[in-house]
């Protein structure tokens, strides 16, 4: 099990069959708890089902039973979950609550289902669909809903529902009953593809007291890498009214590269951190990849931040701190000048599984065209992970990264604006058996790629190209394989309508 071919060694993939959008993220009683949109008969977009898996850490993962299976109302598209803690809905304390989209016939509803056992059973509500398909509006999907509570013993809950280019904001006292309360959009952002999966939280500004909304949208189509992809837009939420700070023609995107979609984030963290993770793939070729038993995987869980820039308040990413409990080796290297001339700096360090951390400082007397990393390295193929000095751009090469037969889309060179900050560039890179994450100058910059190298493609190199630059700091951890095992419990037979 999790030997196949590309098959990730710390980011979650399904046991076997297909994979897609995160759903139902939520922390009880020790546990994180993923959904997923699951095909558990095929290896391609079917008729969807909510996979599940939970892990006390978000790095090692038990693999639960299907959790909600089609019926009458259709197949079970995204949602989300919450914990009801003051019983409003009347299922029972602490009942477990998803909240989730009904397909029926090409039309959309919203419905719920509630687990009195730690979400390892699940009844679904005999009331359902709670908000009815909309004649105006044939996509209409994908529930957020979170508590919200401006004052202590003065709340409701919240729903967000993505239909076409907008998102319809709705209000309830008891998950049962919901109203309308305001929509956002369309006009704002992104609007060449239709609007998925949203997603609405809080989070601090820097290290003062001032706080942020941010609304995350996925996009089907229109993101920067080509395809599918996640905008956000930063204002503020008064539990009924998203208002955005940035004009309508600002389009703000959470990643920059190819792989990264309907991203949600975990309610109730315990911690108190916004954290969230995105499935590691796009429209484009996600049906084709050259996965073989299974198709579909998530990216790494980052943590969620806000911070103050000269273009306005943007959004930081950082993998969690608990992927140090996977790190098994260790190579470090200081103030070494990389140059066109440099040789094999980095001896024997190489790896699939890699955590790399790299600190670069430009040379007042030098202009490197470009420099950076490559890795996954073979005796004919590479995934350049590097900067570009005179366009001050990050940029993840994976032209010949591995496979690319199966997609014209695939293959390329994708990149974004990152400035210096002073004359140093970051870089955070985590590597997998088939998939970079890289996250430039403390997670400002974020592009997530997927990559079929061949296993004996594993070396590792640094780089400059017409110029020289100081390597400040480089950080090179072997990560070992996180657990992912299969619960002894009972399962159903798969029904395919």
């Amino acid at each position: 099990m999790y030997d196949e071919t590309y098959r990730p060694q710390f980011h979650f993939s399904p046991v076997a069959h297909w994979l897609n959008d995160p759903n139902g993220l939520v922390f009880y009683e020790g546990e994180y708890h993923l959904f997923y949109q699951h095909y558990p008969a095929g290896t391609t977009h079917g008729p969807m089902h909510w996979g599940h898996a939970v892990s006390i850490d978000l790095v090692n993962w038990t693999h639960l039973p299907v959790a909600l299976y089609p019926d009458k109302y259709g197949y079970i598209y995204s949602g989300s979950a919450v914990i009801d803690w003051h019983n409003s809905a009347g299922f029972g304390e602490e009942a477990m609550v998803a909240v989730f989209t009904h397909h029926l016939d090409g039309r959309q509803s919203q419905s719920i289902a509630y687990s009195t056992d730690r979400g390892r059973s699940w009844t679904k509500y005999p009331g359902n669909p709670v908000i009815k398909s909309l004649s105006e509006h044939r996509d209409f999907r994908d529930p957020k809903v979170f508590w919200f509570e401006k004052n202590e013993g003065d709340g409701h809950w919240v729903m967000l529902v993505a239909a076409g280019n907008r998102i319809l904001f709705y209000s309830s006292p008891d998950l049962k009953k919901w109203s309308l309360s305001s929509s956002f959009g369309p006009g704002w952002g992104c609007t060449d593809g239709v609007w998925e999966t949203p997603e609405l939280f809080e989070l601090p500004v820097g290290d003062g007291p001032g706080t942020r909304w941010v609304l995350a949208v996925a996009v089907s189509s229109g993101a920067p890498a080509g395809g599918s992809g996640v905008q956000y837009f930063v204002g503020e939420f008064d539990g009924s009214t998203f208002t955005s700070e940035d004009s309508k023609s600002t389009v703000l995107w959470a990643d920059y590269g190819t792989d990264f979609y309907a991203s949600q984030a975990w309610n109730n963290e315990p911690a108190g951190r916004t954290i969230w993770t995105a499935w590691m793939s796009n429209w484009l070729y996600a049906k084709v990849i050259p996965t073989s038993t299974w198709r579909g995987s998530l990216t790494f869980p980052r943590q969620l931040q806000l911070k103050n820039t000269n273009q306005g308040i943007r959004l930081l990413q950082k993998p969690v701190r608990e992927i140090e409990r996977l790190r098994v080796r260790c190579w470090n290297w200081q103030d070494e000048l990389i140059s066109p001339e440099t040789g094999d700096l980095l001896g024997d360090a190489q790896g699939q599984t890699l955590d790399i951390s790299a600190e670069f400082d430009l040379l007042r007397d030098q202009q490197p065209d470009s420099f950076g990393l490559q890795v996954r390295v073979g005796k004919s193929e590479r995934t350049t992970i590097g900067y570009d000095s005179r366009s001050q751009a990050l940029f993840v090469d994976r032209g010949i990264a591995g496979r690319a037969d199966f997609s014209a889309e695939f293959a390329g060179k994708h990149s974004a604006k990152m400035e210096p900050i002073g004359d140093t560039v970051q870089l955070r890179i985590l590597v997998d058996h088939s998939s970079v994450e890289v996250f430039g100058n403390d997670g400002q910059v974020v592009l997530t790629e997927r990559i079929f190298p061949d296993a004996s493609s594993a070396g590792l190199r640094i780089y400059a190209k017409g110029g020289a630059v100081k390597l400040r700091s480089l950080d090179v951890y072997v990560l070992g394989k996180a657990n992912f095992a299969e619960s002894l419990g009972p399962k159903r037979s798969v029904r395919v309508h």
